[in-house]
């Protein structure tokens, strides 16, 4: 450092995470972590970096643990600083509120703790995972102290800051900033130096705070102890002044960060116009947008600004009226977070009261709650309505508020002025589209002197769902924090979203579009909607398209284009980059990121770039099409609720509808209809099965395996056969009693997502398979075929065993067309359960995957039945989810006691017939298919009763229900273990089923208890040290609770069985459910995870077994005797294990041999406890 400027300056690309992160490390000595989206990114590269060894500024690794929960890892981090070690932890949303008790501790005890925070929404009627400042407004009456960063620089600026004043002040910091909009966009940015750090540190204040750590030896003191009324009110008081002196010591080090920066810092800053009379208030990534609209308002005169806010709390009026302009006569104070029943949101009474005593009008507003867009015309709206001589107050931009009027009228023909080139990709969710426009942003930003900037905006689908990615390219910093609408570029990777999405409604006059598709030249043009044309040849856009799926089977690359899309995006755009020029950085990057896989992938990968640019074709667009006809409306179902709802939400038109749109108690507390997903027809497959009948031996497999329930068997009728809506192949059924049916295997190929794994497993006949994976478009006149077996034909269930493979498969489904991934490992077994048990379960889901593949509005994947039955499900929270579940089977058996006493008081004193009813009730009660035969005679006799208790039972549900706790590892082996061993220790009748992954599969793949040792995973960088949580040896202990562990794909029967025997069990059962994920790497993809599962159990990985209170020797072990020399093979097909030899040497393999010694150390005491006798 020199005249305390940086010598040089370095510029990365990278997003908000990564930046707030590398300050962080620089002051972390102890960073205790928990997964969070979107703030898991943060501990992520924390845990990455201390792997790597390294060094923060006192030049030592950062230690990094992992605890069970935000509360977990907030107590750790509290523990770290009494004991005097620096201490830091990222988090979000309901994280941050299980953090609150320990902040309140850190501010009493003036530690000098720092929270990261990516602000995201709270769960309320609906989960949101996207940002706004719910979350961190929640913590503001704690005393913690909160800085904003506005931008991924300033996440990079500030977050030292935050460390700095915590030191020096002695208080906690919360440093916060925009969930996704600013913790997943990428920019290009300064880097800061963190040496410069080692000069900025109060080290007095350091030491001081060493000095004063709890030691036994040094400082012998106790802490946290008990006041009671007569001086606990002054001991609050007291630490006034502490805090007093905050916003100086803030102030002084963003001066000097300022300074070593050229970036001007201070807890209040203004930008605009130096005789501003309207100004707005706000913190966060709007500010970034409404520099834009400043800039252009003032372009033309107008005298508006904004005051920026950094440091939230303490909140500093001092700061404040330095930056506040003289001639401000009207101010507007924007909050990103909705307090139902304040007078105000929080900046803005805040705001109203250090500015009480000026002549100054001031309102309120909200905005981009959940990450809603807010545009510079929506900014351009609130300065419009200071204009007014009568402003609306408590006024609301980005939303039409037709219930209560709040919301402003925004003009959007109001355009920004912008030297950039934006670009817009549309992809398929785990197709590769973002991971490659994450490179090109890299590519472009690392390798020129453009600015780049990407966001990447998802719908709430697993893998399958649609992304957009948002790319802008330019010469100078791009503050542009929202959506593209008029784009230079534009590129899909599935042709089926040119039907679906008015796609080239966003491109720009003169603009290109890209489509990948497998239609030929001349094919593309007959059908291309014209609704497509016609916007295309009004905007005079060049439009191109490339079979890159056809390209990536050729090369060997299976299904991942995303590397030839990237390689056709640069061959198009060489006014960012000379194609050439970017060939070379993009194998570069390709060997950086794939060289771990091998050199056979990174050559792949060099062929998928040398193809992009030959594979593309013009297409010329017809003057004509401009005139072409189209009919921009829907296509009407005729049910209201999927027209006017469903429809809307998954043709991206959500943005648009207004606030009635959710009035009305059905969607009003966040109500999701069941029967919908199925409708939803998303067509995202490239590939689908066709049935060969002449090889099907009628096994069910196909069905039983199928992760979205797309492909089923059917046995049908000649009447069935003949009302079909078109003619299609039956064969004879096999079996008895089935001679006059006709036997069918249908997919729908519209819902079908493409996964092969009903291929894969089909076992064929005479080695030749019964189903074929061939291109959609071959199978899609069937739909309406699917449609009428699926919904319109009777499942007959009475020919074959419920309890085998095949006859199981004859039952429907409660569970549908999910939003899981193709292929996923869970939603097999959350189907099947649906078939033996949907009409009569009542669910509790954890948070997690599950949780977003059974309620991502605006559909679920439960069906009701003909009778109006099916699968009533809810979420409550993470942590909770068992004694949530808990809570709904007290219910129930409060609601069944009732109903019982009711019958046994009254036999007496009702007429022979109903008292024969409750008699047959009492005897039959529990058996839910005779409640449901005798409920009706009782509801008849009971409605006629003078008795008015009795009465009452004609409008009960009188069927008792089946009641299930669900969710995965991350849930039941951590955060909510405490919850489930209570739950499992009481006696009450509630079946468990673990989704057992061994991973944080929704949050990126973190470690769990249940990971098995050597598996690399986010948060286990350099592979898990310690064993797989036995949590089925754990529940045995009780003696009292049904336990299994089933893995489908190693034996289906003992997994029908298991689940059955589970859900007759009258107290506790625990399912562990072996669930392969995208998380595992497995080699050949997931379409082999049936095999995956059969491998794991033969080399003894996992263990099959059912443990049955009922039975004098409980302990039943469903799997042979393990090989367990297959066990290195068997990790070697997967990636978490596979590239451990790569990070650590030699030493992976005695970590592999520790797995395998765990593995057999579990089951040496499962055949300790097979002896033992009840």
């Amino acid at each position: 450092m020199q005249g305390g400027k940086q010598m040089t300056k370095k510029f990365m690309s990278m997003d908000g995470n990564t930046a707030a992160a590398h300050c962080a490390y620089a002051f972390t000595e102890l960073s205790a972590i928990y997964p969070i989206t979107p703030s898991s990114p943060m501990a992520e590269v924390v845990d990455q970096w201390a792997t790597q060894g390294r060094k923060n500024i006192f030049d030592s690794v950062v230690k990094v643990a992992e605890l069970q929960s935000e509360g977990g890892a907030a107590g750790a981090v509290h523990g770290a600083l009494q004991a005097g070690s620096l201490a830091t932890t990222f988090t979000a949303s309901h994280g941050l509120l299980l953090m609150i008790p320990n902040i309140y501790k850190m501010v009493g005890e003036c530690l000098p703790g720092v929270i990261h925070v990516a602000a995201r929404a709270l769960a309320t009627r609906a989960l949101n995972i996207f940002g706004d400042h719910e979350d961190i407004y929640a913590c503001r009456q704690s005393g913690v102290c909160m800085l904003a960063s506005h931008s991924v620089q300033e996440a990079m600026d500030l977050a030292g800051v935050a460390h700095l004043a915590a030191i020096k002040g002695s208080v906690p910091f919360m440093h916060f900033f925009d969930g996704f909009r600013t913790s997943h966009e990428i920019q290009k940015i300064e880097v800061m130096d963190t040496d410069v750090f080692k000069e900025l540190v109060d080290k007095e204040a350091l030491a001081k705070f060493r000095k004063n750590a709890l030691n036994p030896h040094t400082n012998p003191v106790t802490r946290g102890g008990a006041e009671n009324d007569d001086i606990f009110f002054q001991g609050v008081e007291a630490r006034n002044k502490h805090f007093d002196a905050i916003p100086d010591i803030v102030a002084d080090y963003m001066k000097k960060i300022s300074e070593i920066t050229g970036r001007e810092y201070a807890p209040f800053t203004y930008y605009g116009a130096s005789d501003a009379e309207r100004v707005i208030v706000a913190m966060g990534s709007v500010t970034e947008t409404a520099k834009e609209t400043i800039d252009a308002l003032t372009a033309a005169g107008e005298k508006v600004g904004m005051i920026k806010v950094h440091l939230y709390r303490p909140f500093s009026v001092k700061y404040l009226l330095a930056v506040l302009p003289e001639t401000v006569k009207k101010i507007a104070v924007l909050d990103r977070t909705k307090e139902t029943g304040s007078m105000g949101e929080p900046l803005y009474l805040d705001i109203l009261s250090a500015l009480k005593d000026k002549d100054i009008e001031i309102i309120g507003g909200r905005y981009g709650m959940g990450s809603k867009d807010t545009q510079p015309y929506h900014i351009k709206a609130v300065f419009d309505e200071l204009k007014k001589d009568e402003m609306k107050n408590s006024f609301t931009i980005g939303i039409v508020d037709d219930v209560t009027n709040l919301s402003l009228e925004a003009d959007s023909n109001f355009h920004v002025p912008a030297d950039y080139t934006s670009c817009l990709f549309w992809g398929l969710g785990s197709d590769g589209t973002v991971s490659a426009n994450k490179s090109t942003v890299k590519i472009i930003g690392d390798n020129t002197d453009q600015y780049a900037q990407a966001y990447f905006a998802y719908d709430s689908k697993k893998a399958g769902g649609v992304t957009r990615s948002h790319l802008r390219f330019g010469n100078s910093p791009i503050r542009s924090t929202y959506y593209i609408g008029n784009a230079d570029f534009i590129s899909c990777s599935l042709d089926a979203y040119m039907f679906k999405y008015d796609m080239a409604k966003d491109i720009k006059e003169g603009g290109s579009f890209l489509l990948n598709t497998t239609f030929s030249k001349e094919e593309i043009v007959e059908h291309m909607p014209n609704r497509m044309k016609a916007q295309l040849a009004k905007k005079h856009a060049k439009f191109y398209i490339i079979n890159a799926t056809k390209i990536a089977q050729e090369i060997g690359m299976g299904r991942r284009t995303n590397t030839i899309l990237q390689s056709a995006f640069f061959a198009l755009n060489e006014q960012i980059m000379p194609y050439d020029t970017a060939v070379e950085l993009m194998k570069a990057a390709a060997k950086k990121s794939y060289s771990k896989k091998g050199d056979a992938v990174v050559q792949l990968n060099y062929k998928a770039i040398d193809a992009g640019k030959a594979g593309i074709e013009e297409i010329t667009v017809d003057a004509a099409w401009a005139d072409l006809p189209f009919d921009s409306s829907r296509k009407l179902t005729g049910d209201e609720y999927f027209d006017n709802h469903v429809a809307v939400i998954n043709g991206l038109e959500g943005y648009d509808m207004p606030v009635s749109a959710f009035t009305g108690d059905f969607l009003l507390d966040g109500s999701i209809r069941n029967n919908v997903a199925f409708e939803e027809k998303r067509t995202i497959a490239v590939q689908v099965p066709t049935w060969h009948p002449e090889n099907c031996i009628q096994c069910g497999i196909c069905s039983f395996v199928c992760p979205h329930a797309t492909i089923r068997p059917f046995l049908l009728t000649e009447e069935e056969v003949a009302a079909a809506p078109m003619e299609f192949e039956t064969i004879t059924p096999m079996g008895k009693g089935v001679e006059n049916l006709k036997y069918r295997i249908q997919v729908t190929p519209a819902n079908c997502v493409g996964c092969g794994l009903c291929a894969v497993e089909c076992p064929g006949k005479a080695g030749n398979k019964a189903l074929e994976m061939v291109d959609i478009n071959e199978k899609l006149g069937e739909e309406p075929l699917a449609d009428y077996l699926f919904k319109h034909t009777e499942y007959k269930t009475e020919f074959f065993p419920a309890d085998t493979v095949k006859g199981s498969q004859f039952m429907m489904p409660y569970f549908e067309v999910s939003g899981a991934c193709p292929g996923c490992g869970e939603t097999p077994y959350y189907k099947l359960v649906s078939q033996l048990f949907g009409h009569d379960m009542l669910v509790a889901n954890a948070t997690g995957c599950s949780m977003i593949y059974c309620s991502s509005t605006p559909s679920t994947p439960f069906v009701n039945d003909s009778n109006g039955e099916g699968v009533a499900w809810a979420n409550s929270l993470f942590e909770d989810n068992a004694e949530f579940g808990y809570g709904m089977a007290l219910a129930q058996n409060y609601k069944e006691s009732r109903i019982l006493k009711t019958m046994e008081d009254n036999m007496e004193n009702v007429e022979p017939a109903l008292k024969e009813a409750f008699a047959k009730y009492l005897e039959v009660h529990g058996d839910r298919d005779a409640e449901r035969e005798i409920a009706p005679t009782i509801k008849e006799l009971a409605a006629k009763s003078d008795i008015a208790m009795v009465k009452e039972l004609a409008d009960v549900d009188l069927v008792s229900k089946s009641i299930w706790i669900v969710g995965g590892d991350g849930w039941a082996y951590d955060i909510g273990y405490g919850g489930l061993d209570h739950v499992l220790a009481n006696n009450l009748n509630v079946n468990v089923l673990v989704l057992d992954t061994e991973v944080y599969s929704n949050t990126g793949g973190q470690s769990s208890k249940s990971s098995q040792a050597a598996s690399i995973a986010k948060f286990a960088a350099g592979g898990k040290t310690t064993a797989k949580k036995d949590l089925g040896q754990i529940a045995m202990a009780y003696g009292h609770v049904y336990v299994a562990a089933i893995s489908m794909g190693a034996n289906k029967n003992q997994t029908l069985k298991a689940l059955k025997e589970a859900e007759s069990y009258d107290g506790p059962s625990l399912i562990l459910a072996y669930s392969p994920c995208a998380e595992h790497g497995i080699k050949g993809g997931l379409a082999n995870h049936q095999r995956t599962q059969a491998k794991a159990v033969e080399c003894g990985y996992f263990d099959l077994y059912r443990y049955d209170p009922r039975k004098e020797t409980p302990l039943t072990i469903d799997s042979k005797e393990p090989d367990y020399e297959k066990m290195l093979d068997f990790m070697m097909t997967e990636t978490r294990y596979s590239q451990l030899p790569k990070v650590k040497g030699e030493t992976a393999y005695e970590m592999f041999e520790k797995t395998k010694k765990d593995a057999m150390k579990r089951h040496k005491r499962l055949l300790a406890i097979a002896k033992e006798e009840m």
